[in-house]
């Protein structure tokens, strides 16, 4: 039966949802606050650069193959992705460089030329995070709605140790304390801290192994204009520039539709939330309707750290330079780094980079002759009290005094656009809980089932999809996410050639 269903937000969970269901044959309707599609991959245009506004990292492109198999479509037709290699540079302390490779050949060869006696170790690491990804990765598209579903997963989770904090995990196969961060560091990716984030999440590095690191030719930006076509194609109706303001609650204990910010109320079958899920139950949701995600439920929960994200451009190009298309620069003080940021929640002086240099790629999202940058510090989120009004300019300061002393000579003269965001930018823009760029913590109280669910406990004929629901943040996840939600709204098989997708892909796991 053709359903009318509401999606609220535009990232990547919202936008596989909405097209997952309009290729079912439902009216789909998707209400988005900005006036661009993409939520955390807003793409920001700005004296003739591209910048992507978030995610940059992409993996396993069979999961956007997916979307537009079960549409009849193939992904080729509307975006490029180009495979890298290294995934990541990243420097040590002195700025000395370690290529984390796609072939695995080329991987012992890193580690050789940097600490001989880890090869061994590294080889077992390998094997272990490679039976992790077996046994766990084809959870990563179903959902835990009852405690039975986490149960039937724990003899496994104990068997392999996955429950272990992820450096520790690292650290029992490698010796040398800077390959422990090369191999630790994912966690950060989905907003964990790699000191406690449980080691069920190197299901990421499998993930990159498997099917490699990817760019989208014209950044990010590309997906998610090419997801967006895919949905108003499908007949999917997209509002730019509407605000939700309230999930509709009848007195059923139904959600019967939305209203948005100019007061009008838009009915609907159900419901799916691409919003920050913390935010969506306290700001979206009357208190009077909750019994579950209470607001001191709410705030006991545990949540990312934040982000600070400058973008620039030069004009003139760093060619030169030892840099790669993904860098990670590593800090002297990185435990104590983490744990100022994640457990003490102030702000430290010191931090470490990652810095996106997309035109070493694609030089088409940059006017001629310029360069491409987006450098992004993690910091803690506002709980810690930090005045960004006062200290977001300083900051900036310090970090591109550092990023023009040690990588890039000359940079500040060189700038030709700039922008900055903070953690205000994620609390008030992206309406993130608290400013969290990730949202939920994947911690291992907060993965799984006891994540909040895809489909809401509170109310059935709502759905959530994105960073702060099962199965995580990252791209794969949230897309995964939406795969959920979409399947849980209607069951009805995919087509044919998504079938054919979906196996090879059970297939090519089998054989790992």
């Amino acid at each position: 039966m053709r359903k009318k269903i509401i999606v609220i937000g535009s990232g990547f969970g919202g936008l596989a949802a909405a097209a997952r269901l309009a290729a079912k044959g439902h009216d789909v309707q998707l209400f988005e606050k900005r006036d661009q599609l993409g939520g955390r991959a807003y793409q920001y245009h700005m004296n003739g650069f591209k910048f992507d506004g978030g995610p940059t990292v992409i993996t396993a492109p069979y999961i956007f193959d997916e979307i537009f198999e079960a549409a009849g479509r193939r992904r080729e037709d509307y975006f490029q992705l180009v495979p890298l290699d290294p995934f990541y540079r990243i420097f040590d302390p002195e700025g000395r460089p370690f290529d984390y490779r796609h072939r695995h050949e080329d991987m012992l060869a890193e580690i050789e030329r940097w600490s001989p006696g880890d090869v061994a170790g590294y080889e077992r690491f390998v094997a272990h995070t490679r039976e992790i990804f077996r046994r766990f990765h084809p959870f990563t598209d179903q959902p835990f709605l009852k405690l039975g579903d986490m149960l039937r997963i724990m003899p496994d989770m104990i068997r392999l140790q996955a429950f272990l904090g992820t450096h520790m995990f690292v650290a029992r196969y490698i010796k040398d304390p800077f390959l422990r961060r090369v191999f630790s560091f994912h966690p950060l990716l989905i907003g964990g801290n790699p000191f406690d984030t449980p080691s069920i999440y190197t299901l990421i590095v499998q993930f990159e192994k498997e099917w490699g690191v990817h760019y989208a030719k014209g950044g990010t930006g590309a997906i998610v204009a090419g997801i967006g076509r895919l949905i108003e194609e499908l007949g999917g109706k997209i509002h730019l520039s509407t605000e939700v303001k309230e999930i509709v609650i009848d007195s059923q204990r139904r959600v019967s539709g939305v209203r948005l910010a100019d007061g009008t109320v838009e009915r609907a079958d159900a419901v799916v939330c691409n919003g920050d899920v913390a935010f969506a139950y306290r700001h979206l949701i009357a208190p009077e309707h909750r019994r579950v995600y209470t607001n001191a439920r709410i705030d006991r929960m545990s949540y990312s750290m934040s982000l600070f994200v400058i973008y620039f451009g030069t004009k003139k190009r760093y060619l030169d330079s030892n840099l790669a298309h993904h860098n990670i620069i590593v800090n002297q003080r990185y435990r104590g780094l983490l744990h100022d940021v994640f457990n003490a929640r102030s702000l430290p002086d010191d931090f470490s980079l990652y810095l996106h240099m997309p035109t070493r790629t694609d030089e088409s999202i940059a006017p001629p002759d310029c360069e491409n940058f987006y450098v992004l510090s993690p910091v803690p989120h506002l709980k810690s009290g930090t005045d960004w009004q006062s200290q977001a300019a300083p900051y900036r300061d310090r970090i591109m005094q550092f990023m023009e002393d040690r990588y890039l000579p000359g940079l500040q003269a060189n700038v030709i656009a700039e922008h900055y965001i903070d953690p205000l930018h994620f609390q008030n823009t992206l309406n993130s809980y608290r400013g969290a760029a990730f949202s939920v913590k994947p911690s291992l109280l907060q993965s799984a089932w006891f994540r909040p669910h895809n489909r809401s406990e509170e109310f059935e004929n709502l759905y959530f999809v994105g960073a702060g629901t099962h199965p995580s943040a990252g791209v794969p996840s949230v897309l995964s996410s939406g795969k959920i939600a979409a399947e849980l709204i209607d069951p009805t098989p995919p087509q044919s050639q998504s079938r054919r997708i979906t196996q090879e892909r059970v297939s090519h796991v089998e054989r790992v």
